[in-house]
């Protein structure tokens, strides 16, 4: 059983905060800073440039990457990290349309994460064969699965309302009629537990920064299915990706299996952080996480639903229907979670009136939810609000 207050005392958690926003971005765990200023000091420092050998920099894509594998169910030797995961969703999806070249149709739906259908669009004009990008709304997208699909892409858990899809079931649906998978992982992996190797998708994407706590900017990751990976063709063949890239040839030839998905040189101080950050997870498990997730999201909702009657459910009522967060909506739902952020209960805001919120068990227990609804249910109650400093918009909500 997983030890949900020993696990708290791993983050560094600012006094008198409620930190409610780790489906965005996780907290430092502790060590972070330690292990990036002993790579500055004694790797980059003193190793210099001998530090990629010395200190294993350029086999930490595939060794961090085995051990997110861990956390999505991926078989050793199918997860590399590097990039972004906007680069990590082109490079998927380029391929899954090349090893599908009779097909025209990119299937995914309107609650996707708006990058993922950027950059579809974009591929879409830069092969310029014709492609169209299909768009179903979530619950339609079973029924809009039929044999015109060349790959299905999907974020599992919507980013606004946290609603999950049943990937088992469209997956299933998809390989009936010949379309490739591509799940996006960045509102799963560390929420709950991910099989990707049983039933899965040919391809799989995702953060390190939001359940993983790895820090704003640390790499992403990408999953092959083992049984493809020799045959993909990596649309950013970038020079890491190339099967020897200290021979310098001047004609791309691509690396064995998953290593062919690098890209470019690895952010080694970001790689720092990652390693601290999936230190968290030993002994954690990911059914104990998701179990207390929905103990404290019903909590939530029920104590949200009692006393702040102003408010309505954004998020599936259902808990096996919900990622872990919960969703609100309320017509000034900007001004009121920069007034929840004024008074140190930290969650976002999404367009047009979501108020959204993380449920992160790592380092989030009952006192901190109802003492959020405590502050929730004030601000609303006096309409606290109701200022002009509360509705003036950053560029980042």
């Amino acid at each position: 059983m997983t030890d949900f207050a020993q696990t708290k005392t791993l983050f560094e958690l600012p006094e008198g905060v409620i930190y409610l926003d780790g489906n965005s971005l996780g907290p430092v765990p502790k060590g972070v800073e330690a292990r990036v200023g002993e790579m500055i000091a004694n790797e980059w420092g003193k190793l210099l440039i001998t530090a990629w050998n010395k200190a294993g920099w350029m086999a930490m894509p595939r060794v961090l990457g085995d051990r997110v594998g861990r956390l999505i169910g991926a078989p050793e030797g199918s997860v590399v990290l590097g990039d972004t995961l906007t680069l990590k969703v082109y490079q998927a999806l380029a391929a899954s349309l090349e090893l599908n070249p009779e097909r025209r149709v990119i299937l995914s739906d309107s609650g996707n994460f708006p990058s993922d259908l950027y950059m579809a669009e974009g591929l879409i004009k830069t092969l310029d064969r014709g492609h169209e990008l299909k768009l179903a709304a979530p619950e339609d997208v079973l029924a809009a699965i039929d044999e015109d699909v060349a790959v299905l892409m999907l974020t599992e858990v919507d980013y606004r309302t946290g609603r999950r899809h049943d990937l088992t079931a469209l997956t299933a649906r998809a390989r009936e009629v010949g379309a490739l998978v591509i799940w996006d992982l960045a509102h799963s992996a560390g929420g709950f537990a991910v099989d990707v190797s049983t039933n899965g998708p040919d391809f799989a994407v995702g953060c390190t920064y939001k359940y993983l706590n790895a820090g704003p900017g640390s790499p992403a990751f990408i999953y092959v299915d083992p049984a493809l990976a020799g045959d993909v063709r990596p649309a950013l063949s970038g020079w890491l990706g190339h099967r020897a890239p200290f021979d310098f040839e001047l004609t791309y030839h691509a690396g064995d299996g998953i290593d062919r998905m690098r890209v470019g040189t690895p952010a080694m101080l970001q790689f720092a952080a990652l390693e601290v950050a999936l230190e968290v997870w030993e002994g954690v498990s990911l059914d104990d996480v998701r179990a207390r997730s929905i103990e404290l999201s019903e909590l939530f909702i029920s104590e949200v639903a009692r006393r702040c009657p102003e408010v309505t459910l954004a998020s599936p009522r259902a808990a096996d229907a919900r990622g872990s967060q919960v969703s609100f909506r309320h017509p000034e739902g900007y001004a009121v979670m920069q007034a929840l952020i004024a008074r140190g209960v930290i969650g976002d805001f999404r367009t047009p009136d979501i108020l959204r919120f993380g449920v992160t068990p790592l380092y989030i227990g009952e006192d901190d939810i109802i003492g959020a609804v405590d502050v929730l249910e004030d601000i609303l109650t006096n309409r606290l609000w109701d200022r002009p400093e509360f509705k003036t918009r950053a560029f980042v909500t």
